[in-house]
């Protein structure tokens, strides 16, 4: 019995230490160490300054003022920029003016310059201005189109110059817009009625009507057409009154600007009967 009791007692120690040597501690795990954010600011926006790239109008006045030869070499359709003369101007309208203008170094024709009212008083022959504009071509007529101005100091009146010889030659071209005259030139019949001049080019026009006047004239066999452009010598003139009494035959010194088209059509101011 004792043996048993004994027994007993050992299996219970046995069993007691088992337990205890399976117990294990619970496992501990250190948290990861962590590292705040770094505060986020916010760029500065940055704003870029771009140039204004939006088409501007002629090239301006200061600076860049051409002379007659850079202007004769300039391409068409491009901006040009002249000081020059008025030498006469067409009548004003619609807030526009056509100015023949010249300077020492050459001639321009000016086509509907803007223009306020009040300012076309001031165009008088010799004012001094400064254009800006576009060069074009019309017909071959080559001028200045677009354009705005700008008064300066100054005065000149241009002298003519005498192109008669230069009639039907490749040189003529070279005095284009400018103020010339025509002498000892001999009035041809204008169409095949005999009549000395026509109103407008094909005689559609008619007395007391806005009608340009054409005429021909003569020199060295050759017969060139000229015109009384309205709107620069209407008939109140003198040049228009006297182209209407023009004969056939009759002898005559003119003076005027060298207009062109399709070949010199001159706008003739001035007619004097020999």
């Amino acid at each position: 019995m004792k043996k048993i009791i004994a027994m007993l007692l050992a299996l219970s120690l046995v069993l007691a230490f088992a337990g205890c040597a399976s117990e294990k501690p619970a496992e501990t795990t250190a948290a990861p160490e962590t590292t705040a954010a770094p505060e986020v600011t916010e760029a500065p926006e940055v704003t870029e300054e771009v140039p204004d790239t939006s088409e501007t109008g002629p090239a301006e006045a200061e600076g860049t003022v051409m002379t007659h030869a850079e202007y004769v070499a300039a391409d068409l359709e491009s901006a040009v920029c002249v000081e020059t003369y008025v030498q006469a101007t067409q009548s004003w309208w619609n807030n526009q003016i056509t100015v023949y203008a010249q300077s020492e170094d050459g001639a321009y024709f000016i086509y509907n310059m803007e223009c306020s009212e009040e300012n076309a008083t001031k165009l008088v022959p010799g004012a001094k201005i400064r254009v800006t504009g576009y060069k074009s071509e019309w017909s071959g007529e080559v001028e200045i189109v677009d354009g705005t101005f700008e008064l300066l100091e100054g005065s000149y009146i241009a002298e003519p110059t005498d192109v008669t010889e230069l009639l039907g030659t490749d040189a003529l071209i070279e005095h284009q817009n400018e103020k010339v005259t025509f002498t000892g030139m001999t009035v041809e019949a204008a169409n095949e009625a005999g009549d000395a001049f026509l109103y407008n080019w094909d005689g559609s026009g008619a007395a007391g009507t806005d009608s340009d006047l054409y005429f021909n004239a003569s020199v060295g066999g050759n017969t060139y057409t000229f015109v009384i452009e309205y709107y620069l010598c209407n008939e109140t003139t003198e040049a228009y009154q006297t182209v209407t009494n023009l004969k056939v035959g009759d002898t005559i010194d003119m003076e005027g600007f060298l207009y062109w088209y399709n070949g010199s059509q001159p706008h003739i101011t001035s007619v004097v009967v020999k």
